[in-house]
C-alpha cells in the first residue's frame, strides 16, 4: 500500500456508508491525495523549483432531478460536506429534471506501470536534467533565450457511487517542455516541442535529440522565407494531423457542445458524410501510457475506443452520462474534470487519425508541387472555421522537399477541409505535452493527439503577399 493511499483509505468505509443512506437518485464521491514536483528555467534563469503535496476530494449528487456539487480539502469533515451537497440538491427549484445514463458497477485497482518511479529520483536529478536540455536549447548564439519545464505529478484516486463502483487508482504523470527563441536583429523565431504521459522517469530522460532539434529550428526559421499567401496541395504531418483532428473536429464532437448548439444539431448527424472512404476518426482513453490514458473517467466509466468517424461517415459523438440520457445514446467514458475539486464535463482522451494505406513517399509524389506543414505552435477555431500556424514547412517540388518557410496560417472549414483529404498515410504517431487541453475552465488537462501524414487538396495558407 503506497503512503499516498494511506491518506485516504480509512475514509473510504465512511464514504461507502454516506453513499448508502443518502436517499438521492445518484451520488459519487472522489477522493485524491497526491505529491509533485515542477522546475522551470529561462535562460540563465531559475523560475521555479517546488516540490507540493495535495489532498482533495468532491461529491456530487442528484437529488429531485438536480446536481449538487461540493468540494473540499479536509478529508475529516467529509460527512459534513456530504449533507451540504444533498440539502443544496433538494433546495434547487429546476423546470426539466436532470436525468443520468445507469451503468454497472466497476471495482478494480489500477496502477500506472513505469520504468523508474519518479519519487525514487532526487530533486537534485531532476533539476540536473532539466537544466542538461535547457544548455542544449541556448547552445547556439543567435538563441535569445530558451524555456524548460520539468513536471511529475504523483496522485492516488478513489472513485465511490451508489451503483456500487469502487475503483482505487496509483497514476505517475512525468513529462517535460522545451522552447529555444531566435533572434537576428529584428527577427524573432520561436520554436518548441513538449513530451508527457503516464509512466516513470523514463519518459523524459535522453531527451537531448529533441533539444537539439528544437535549437536548430528556431534557428534555421531565422532565414527561411515567409510563404506566399494562396490556395495550396498540403501535406501535414502526424502532429499537425493529430491538432487539426483534436481542436478543429474533436470539440465539435463533444456532445454537450452538440447539445447546446442548434447549428451543429443540425450539422452533426450520424451517417453525414464527412469525408473520404479511408477516414477514420477514434477518441480512446485505453492506451496506457499516453497523456490522456484514462483507466476510467471521473463518473465511473470504463473507456471506450469510440469510432467517431467511420469510413468517412459521421458515427458517434463522445458522452458523459448526463449527455447520453439527453441524446439517447451509449456512454462513451469522456466525463472527465483536471482534478477531484472540479466537477466532470466531456472531454476528449486520445484523440486520432487512423493509418490509412499509402506510404510517406507516395504521399509526396502524389502532392506534386505544394507545402509540406510541419508540427502547430498555435491556433483558434469557432465552430466549424479554423486557423493553425503550423511550427514551420517545407516547399514540395516534384515530389520532394525543397527550402524551408515559416509563418505558415492554415484556416478554413473542417468540413470542407475533411472533404479535401486526397490520401492517408500508414505512419500514424501519437504526442502529447504539458500544455494540455482546455474547456470550461479547467485546464491543463493532460490528452493525446495523432495522425498519420496526410494530404489535402485547395488548402488556403496566409502568407506574405
Amino acid at each position: 500500500m503506497s503512503a499516498m493511499f494511506k491518506e485516504i483509505s480509512h475514509i473510504l468505509a465512511r464514504a461507502k456508508s454516506l453513499l448508502a443512506g443518502c436517499g438521492c437518485e445518484y451520488a459519487e464521491i472522489r477522493l485524491s491525495s497526491g505529491s509533485g514536483t515542477f522546475i522551470s528555467l529561462s535562460g540563465n534563469q531559475i523560475d521555479t523549483v517546488s516540490s507540493s503535496q495535495t489532498v482533495g476530494g468532491s461529491v456530487r449528487m442528484l437529488c429531485n432531478g438536480a446536481f449538487s456539487f461540493i468540494f473540499f480539502n479536509d478529508m475529516a469533515q467529509i460527512e459534513h460536506f456530504f449533507k451540504r451537497g444533498i440539502q443544496v440538491s433538494r433546495l434547487m427549484k429546476t423546470k426539466t429534471k436532470t436525468k443520468i445514463r445507469s451503468y454497472k458497477p466497476v471495482i478494480k485497482k489500477f496502477r500506472t506501470e513505469k520504468a523508474k518511479d519518479v519519487g525514487s529520483i532526487s530533486l537534485e536529478e531532476k533539476f540536473k536534467l532539466i537544466s542538461s536540455y535547457n544548455k542544449i536549447l541556448k547552445s547556439s548564439h543567435c538563441i535569445q533565450t530558451t524555456r524548460a519545464v520539468y513536471r511529475d505529478l504523483q496522485s492516488t484516486s478513489a472513485f465511490l457511487n451508489t451503483e456500487g463502483s469502487e475503483i482505487l487508482y496509483d497514476k505517475t504523470y512525468c513529462g517535460i517542455s522545451l522552447s529555444s527563441i531566435a533572434r537576428d536583429g529584428a527577427v524573432i523565431q520561436p520554436f518548441h516541442d513538449s513530451f508527457s504521459g503516464y509512466g516513470g522517469y523514463e519518459l523524459v530522460e535522453n531527451r537531448e535529440p529533441d533539444a537539439e532539434r528544437v535549437a536548430k529550428t528556431a534557428v534555421d526559421l531565422l532565414t527561411a522565407e515567409s510563404i506566399a499567401g494562396g490556395t495550396y496541395h498540403v501535406v501535414v504531418d502526424q502532429k499537425l494531423a493529430g491538432v487539426f483532428i483534436h481542436e478543429a473536429f474533436g470539440h465539435l464532437s463533444e456532445a454537450d457542445f452538440i447539445h447546446e448548439n442548434e447549428r451543429l444539431k443540425i450539422i452533426m448527424v450520424n451517417g453525414k458524410r464527412l469525408g473520404p472512404e479511408g477516414l477514420n476518426v477514434i477518441d480512446d482513453g485505453n492506451i496506457p501510457g499516453l497523456a490522456g490514458f484514462i483507466p476510467c473517467d471521473d463518473e465511473g466509466v470504463l473507456p471506450e475506443k469510440t469510432k467517431i468517424i467511420n469510413n468517412g461517415l459521421l458515427h458517434a459523438r463522445l458522452h458523459s452520462r448526463e449527455t447520453a440520457e439527453k441524446m439517447d445514446e451509449a456512454v462513451t467514458g469522456n466525463a472527465r474534470a483536471v482534478g477531484v475539486m472540479n466537477q466532470p464535463i466531456v472531454r476528449m482522451t486520445n484523440t486520432y487519425i487512423e493509418n490509412g494505406s499509402h506510404d510517406t513517399q507516395e504521399i509526396f509524389e502524389a502532392a506534386g508541387n505544394g507545402i509540406y506543414a510541419v508540427g502547430a505552435i498555435g491556433g483558434e477555431t469557432n465552430l466549424e472555421m479554423f486557423t493553425f500556424t503550423s511550427g514551420c514547412g517545407y516547399e514540395i517540388r516534384g515530389g520532394k522537399i525543397g527550402k524551408m518557410y515559416k509563418n505558415i496560417v492554415l484556416s478554413g472549414n473542417v468540413f470542407t477541409t475533411l472533404s479535401n483529404i486526397i490520401m492517408i498515410g500508414n505512419d500514424l504517431q501519437m504526442f502529447g505535452g504539458l500544455g494540455g487541453c482546455g474547456k470550461g475552465g479547467q485546464s491543463p488537462l493532460p490528452v493525446s493527439f495523432g495522425g498519420p501524414h496526410i494530404l489535402m487538396k485547395n488548402i488556403l495558407i496566409g502568407g506574405a503577399n
